[in-house]
């Protein structure tokens, strides 16, 4: 091999970006776009916090802090289903909008299934 061929190829440094031209290139380029969209946005799940007279936080949230016999423990998104006594704690529940709602409870019941999680207080 001469190396005067490597010369004449030119070297590529970058991915040069060309609109898709076929439908298939199309429709490969729309599911990256979803896709990356889609792994930008926190997963979220729905939370519920009430007593039997009063719903302390009812929305969407990325996490909930909580205490139980065996220590500090969080709940994400996805996580399993799950049943536990709280003890005497704060909640912390980190919000959609960016902010941390802290409700001090006394004990009670949490319940996680399929991305809702319920604590019932007061019971």
């Amino acid at each position: 091999m001469n190396s005067g061929d490597n010369q004449s190829q030119p070297k590529v440094i970058g991915r040069d970006f060309a609109p898709p031209t076929t439908k298939t290139s199309k429709e490969e380029a729309r599911a990256v776009t979803e896709y990356t969209s889609k792994q930008q946005k926190k997963p979220i799940m729905d939370v519920k916090v009430a007593s039997p007279f009063t719903v302390y936080y009812d929305g969407q949230a990325f996490s909930i802090s909580g205490v139980n016999a065996t220590g500090p423990f969080d709940i994400l998104p996805k996580h399993h289903n799950f049943i536990s006594l709280l003890e005497p704690c704060t909640l912390i529940i980190r919000t959609t909008e960016g902010d941390e709602q802290r409700i001090n409870i006394a004990g009670g019941l949490l319940h996680v299934k399929a991305d809702k999680t319920i604590v019932f207080l007061d019971i």
